[in-house]
């Protein structure tokens, strides 16, 4: 990808989720911290809740990471006019990865990471705890992958297999027939 050149240039990624309650958040305030200022992070969804699931932001204060200023959004905002053009896009849910999203200006990558939704869980609050962990540490791993990628280096197509190798890692759902 030989637009993503210099070294000292500052990349915007989205998160992508149906919610934008729970993974997408989480990836976002990950990325936002570990990304040391390379990256600029941003999360949304197709059918935003409306509220950011509080156990999303007790796993995040756990692990010492961001908090504050998420909001459940749509992803409209984000192919509106004036819209931070984005060099990367994630669908972090398989829904997300099997709706048809809005044309992104600018062409970024994409790719899909699915992993299983925490907010889906039922049980105890020891359990559903657990589910967020699970999925902070699976979001958190493909994070330190995408960010140790040599982006200066790679051309378009090496980037994009790279991509989707690291949402083929560990504790990856299986998106919907189609799905990018």
């Amino acid at each position: 990808m030989s637009e993503t050149g210099s070294s000292d240039r500052i990349f915007n990624v989205l998160f992508l989720c149906t919610g934008n309650s729970a993974r997408s958040i989480l990836a976002e305030s990950i990325l936002s911290k570990d990304g040391a200022g390379r990256f600029r992070a941003f999360s949304a969804g197709s059918r935003p809740r409306g509220a950011v699931n509080p156990l999303a932001l007790d796993v995040l204060a756990s692990f010492d990471y961001p908090i504050e200023g998420f909001r459940s959004k749509n992803w409209d905002e984000f192919a509106a006019p004036g819209a931070p053009e984005m060099d990367f896009v994630f669908t972090v849910c398989d829904s997300a990865a099997g709706e048809a999203c809005p044309v992104w200006p600018g062409q970024p990558m994409t790719a899909h990471w699915g992993i299983e939704d925490p907010a889906a869980v039922e049980g105890t609050t020891l359990e559903r705890q657990a589910a967020f962990v699970t999925a902070f540490r699976y979001l958190r791993n493909r994070i330190t992958a995408f960010v140790a990628l040599p982006l200066a280096s790679l051309d378009r197509a090496s980037l994009r297999s790279r991509l989707v190798e690291i949402g083929r890692s560990e504790g990856a759902s299986t998106p919907p027939v189609g799905a990018a």
